[in-house]
C-alpha cells in the first residue's frame, strides 16, 4: 500500500512538473513595424551622483577622463549602443537655466538643487559637456526645456544656440565657447511631470502652454526638431486625452507618460533594493506588469484622435523605485536580479508596442534609481540591469514579430501572475532574436515554440540569471551576476525547444 501511495506521489509531482510548459507562436509579418532603436533610451538628471561623481568627475580622480569625462562610463554605454540620452531632468529641468552653464566654468554661478537634497551645483557640467558625453556614447541628446520657471524666450534661445548655423549674437556666443558647427539637436522636451513637480498644471492650462512653447520652439535650416510633450503621470489617461484633443498633431512629435515600478506600491514606504521576501518581489512584477494595461490605455486614447499614427507615445521615465540604500546619496540603490527581470518584462512590453511607442528611457544611468551602473571613487561595476540592455540590443531598429502565447501561472499563496513574457524581432540580415523572461521564482518551464513563415537551422543563446532573485554585483564582487552561454536551447522536429529556467532573461538567435 505504501508502495502504490508514492508512486501516486511520485505521479503527480510528474504531471506537475510536465504541466509548467508553455506554447509559444511567431510569426514573420510583412508590414509589421520597426522596433526603434530609441525604446533604448536612458536619462541622467541632475540628482545624487548621477552627474556629478558619476559622469562628470573630479578632474584628480585617477580614471581614465576626457576633460572630466568618465571614459570607463563612456565605454560601457557604447557597448550596449545607447541610443540616446535625456537630460537635464526630470524635475530638475524646471528649474535649470541653460545660459548659468556655459562659457568659462570659474565664471558660471551656482545654483541650488532645491529638488534633490538642496545641494549647490557650480553649473560646471552644461551644455557643451552633456553634449560632448552625447558624441563620445554615440548617442542623441534628449534636452527637456524649462517650462516651469522658465521662458518661451529662454527654450528658443538655447535651441538656436544649439542648432542654428547662421550669425547671430547667440551663435557667436556658441562659437566663441569652443563650438563653430551647430549640434542640431533633434529630441526637445517641452516641460517635465508639468502635472507635478513642473508647475502643478492642469492638463487644460497646460495644453495651451505648450502650444505657446512649441510655437517659438523653432525649426532652423538643415536642423528640424521633434518636440515632446510633458505628458501623464502613470494612468492619467485624462492627461492624454485633453493633449491630444486641444494640440495640432503637427506641433508634437511625441507625449511623454512616466511610470515607475514600486514594490510595495506605496510612495511613502516602497521597500528595499535588497532585502525582500519573495511575496515582495511578487507583487513587484505585479506592479512592473501593469505598464501593459498602462500603455495599452494611452495607445487606445492616441488613436481615437491620430489613427494615421503620427505622434509617438514616450515612456521617458520608467524602472523600479525603491527605498535608497542606508547612509547612502539621494536615490542610490542597489541594483538585483529582481530589477534585471523588471527591466527585461518592460523592454518586452515596450517592444510589443512600437507602432506607437517609438521613445523610451529608463531611470537612471549611474548611481541613482535603477542605474545602469554604480560607481565608488575609482571603482565601478555593471548592474544586472546593464546586461539586461546588452542582451536586448539585437532588437534595435529590427522588425518586430508578433506572437501568440499560453503561459502557465507563477503562484504565490493565492495570487497569480503569467510566468512567461516575449518580444521577437527579425533584424536586417534575417536573423531572429527572440527575448523571453521567466518570473517565476522557483520552476522552470519548457516553451514550445513554431516560428512561422521563417526558415532557419540553427539556434545559439545567452542567459541572465543567479542563485537568488535578491544576488547584486558588488564592488568586491562586480561579476556575481553576469550574462552567460544558455544551452537550453533546439531544434526538434521543426519547431524550436526551450528549457527556461526560474528567475531568467534569456535571449536566442535563430539562423
Amino acid at each position: 500500500m505504501k508502495k502504490q501511495l508514492f508512486s501516486l506521489f511520485a505521479l503527480v509531482l510528474l504531471l506537475g512538473a510536465s504541466a509548467q510548459q508553455a506554447t509559444l507562436t511567431i510569426e514573420s509579418k510583412p508590414g509589421a513595424p520597426t522596433i526603434s532603436k530609441h525604446i533604448y533610451g536612458h536619462f541622467s538628471e541632475h540628482l545624487g551622483h548621477c552627474v556629478y561623481g558619476g559622469l562628470w568627475v573630479d578632474e584628480d580622480l585617477n580614471v581614465p577622463k576626457e576633460d572630466r569625462l568618465r571614459l570607463d562610463v563612456v565605454d560601457a554605454l557604447k557597448k550596449i549602443k545607447i541610443p540616446n540620452l535625456r537630460w537635464p531632468g526630470g524635475c530638475f529641468a524646471d528649474e535649470y537655466h541653460w545660459k548659468e552653464g556655459i562659457g568659462p566654468r570659474e565664471d558660471r554661478p551656482s545654483m541650488l538643487n532645491t529638488h534633490w537634497g538642496m545641494l549647490v551645483e557650480d553649473n560646471s557640467f552644461g551644455t557643451h559637456e552633456f553634449l560632448k558625453l552625447c558624441e563620445l556614447i554615440g548617442a542623441e541628446p534628449y534636452l527637456a526645456g524649462n517650462v516651469g520657471s522658465g521662458t518661451v524666450e529662454e527654450l528658443n534661445d538655447w535651441i538656436e544656440y544649439c542648432n542654428y548655423e547662421g550669425e547671430t549674437t547667440l551663435t557667436k556666443m556658441r562659437k566663441a565657447n569652443g563650438q563653430v558647427e551647430p549640434w542640431r539637436v533633434k529630441y526637445w522636451g517641452i516641460g517635465n511631470e508639468s502635472w507635478g513637480c513642473g508647475g502643478n498644471m492642469t492638463a487644460e492650462y497646460f495644453s495651451g502652454l505648450y502650444k505657446q512653447y512649441a510655437t517659438y520652439a523653432r525649426n532652423y535650416p538643415d536642423s528640424p526638431i521633434r518636440r515632446i510633450a510633458s505628458g501623464a503621470n502613470s494612468a492619467d489617461y485624462s492627461w492624454t486625452e485633453t493633449l491630444m484633443k486641444n494640440v495640432p498633431k503637427w506641433m508634437m512629435w511625441g507625449i511623454s507618460v512616466h511610470y515607475y515600478t514600486l514594490p510595495t506600491g506605496n510612495w511613502g514606504h516602497k521597500g528595499s533594493a535588497t532585502d525582500f521576501s519573495e511575496e515582495e518581489y511578487f507583487n513587484t512584477m505585479k506592479n512592473c506588469l501593469f505598464v501593459n494595461e498602462l500603455l495599452d490605455k494611452h495607445i487606445a486614447i492616441m488613436d481615437r484622435y491620430d489613427p494615421e499614427n503620427r505622434v509617438a507615445l514616450v515612456l521617458d521615465e520608467w524602472g523600479i523605485w525603491t527605498d535608497p540604500e542606508p547612509n547612502s546619496s539621494v536615490l542610490y540603490q542597489q541594483n538585483s536580479l529582481r530589477d534585471a527581470l523588471v527591466a527585461g518584462t518592460t523592454l518586452n512590453s515596450i517592444n510589443n508596442r512600437a507602432e506607437r511607442v517609438r521613445m523610451a528611457n529608463l531611470a537612471q544611468t549611474v548611481n541613482v534609481l535603477q542605474a545602469l551602473i554604480l560607481t565608488d571613487e575609482e571603482k565601478m561595476l555593471l548592474t544586472p540591469t546593464y546586461h539586461v540592455f546588452d542582451l536586448y540590443k539585437v532588437h534595435q531598429d529590427a522588425k518586430l514579430m508578433p506572437f501568440v502565447i499560453n503561459s502557465p501561472e507563477y503562484k504565490v499563496g493565492d495570487k497569480t501572475l503569467d510566468a512567461v513574457n516575449v518580444s521577437a524581432s527579425q533584424d536586417e540580415n534575417g536573423v531572429i532574436h527572440i527575448t523571453l523572461v521567466n518570473i517565476d521564482a522557483k520552476n522552470s518551464i519548457k516553451v514550445n515554440t513554431a516560428v512561422n513563415n521563417v526558415k532557419w537551422s540553427a539556434v545559439t543563446g545567452k542567459i541572465l540569471t543567479s542563485a537568488k532573485i535578491t544576488d547584486v554585483n558588488t564592488f568586491d564582487n562586480p561579476n556575481h551576476v553576469v550574462i552567460g552561454e544558455f544551452k537550453g536551447a533546439k531544434k526538434s522536429k521543426g519547431n524550436l525547444e526551450v528549457n527556461l529556467p526560474a528567475k531568467s532573461i534569456v535571449m536566442l538567435e535563430l539562423k
